[in-house]
């Protein structure tokens, strides 16, 4: 029979012939496979994939995504091998309520940007690059690390986000302080790594494209350096520069009076939600954005302005 390093590469092939892309999921999986050898299992059990999914300090529902990794390989190899156990989904559910997302403020933003200097050469540019770039364009994290060189239209400051999470292509208006900053990374990463081994836009200690789990690795040092980590409930993640970008622009708009309503399928589209419910979701439970939208709506009943 097959090593489950093997089945591994062919259930990895197999989903991403129909669509997956499983970044997180093969980093996840491989580190699996690396933990069952290490134990001796020549198959998938209950016990095994527990003890590897809980083997972490990471969130309850990051062990849930662990265990729900491990549960899909085990689906796959049990046809090829019937002594596979698939775990049991109810062992490690996942929370039933979304995270209350982390909004960053500018003094946040400028002291993660200056614990970026404690990392070596090229991880100092491309970690302060890439912070400030989705600060101010809230794309997802992953679809930063995707980006190519070709994908930046220096003539026409935009940015085209190929393979996002709905398979869709996307462009990104830059502000020219945005281009200007994108240049100056691409000078330094060009000096100090002048023969990259991938095409990828922001690139590694090694000149390889990254890894997100060692961007989130490494986003959490710079967490800890900028002492963010206790700054709310949850430890703020990449991902809620996203959900910062969606209420700044949206407190802007209010703030200069305009109507927010007829503007809210713009922000979707600019963020590559195909749903604007995604985009309403990102702007639920700001106590600024709230009091606004509750001034604006007093005001209309009120009769001095349209909504």
């Amino acid at each position: 029979m097959s090593t489950i390093r093997q089945c591994l590469e062919d259930y990895l092939a197999a989903r991403r012939a129909l669509g997956f892309k499983l970044q997180r999921q093969e980093c996840m999986l491989r580190s699996f496979v690396r933990f069952l050898e290490s134990e001796g299992a020549t198959t998938i059990t209950t016990e095994l994939a527990v003890a590897w999914a809980t083997d972490t300090k990471e969130s309850a529902n990051w062990r849930a995504d662990r265990l729900g990794a491990a549960r899909q390989f085990a689906r796959y190899l049990q046809v090829i091998d019937p002594k596979t156990e698939v775990p049991p989904a109810v062992l490690l559910p996942r929370a039933s309520h979304r995270a209350t997302p982390h909004i960053y403020t500018d003094a946040e933003v400028a002291a993660l940007l200056q614990a970026t200097r404690a990392l070596h050469t090229i991880s100092r540019a491309t970690y302060a690059t890439l912070i400030g770039l989705l600060f101010v364009t809230g794309m997802r994290p992953g679809e930063a690390i995707r980006l190519d060189r070709t994908d930046v239209d220096w003539d026409h400051s935009l940015l085209t986000v190929r393979d996002t999470k709905f398979g869709k292509v996307r462009e990104v208006a830059l502000h020219a302080t945005t281009i200007a900053a994108l240049a100056s990374y691409s000078r330094q990463r060009d000096a100090l790594i002048p023969r990259p081994s991938s095409p990828t836009f922001f690139v590694s200690q090694a000149g390889k494209r990254l890894i997100p789990d060692a961007v989130d690795q490494t986003y959490r040092r710079l967490v800890r350096r900028a002492a963010l980590d206790n700054t709310s409930s949850r430890r703020p993640r990449l991902h809620d520069f996203r959900h910062t970008f969606a209420v700044r622009t949206v407190l802007d708009w209010y703030r200069a009076g305009l109507d927010v309503s007829p503007r809210l399928p713009l922000l979707s589209t600019y963020l590559g939600h195909v749903d604007p419910a995604s985009t309403y979701w990102y702007l639920s439970g700001t106590p600024e954005l709230l009091s606004l939208a509750a001034q604006r709506l007093q005001r209309t009943l009120e009769g001095g302005e349209s909504s």
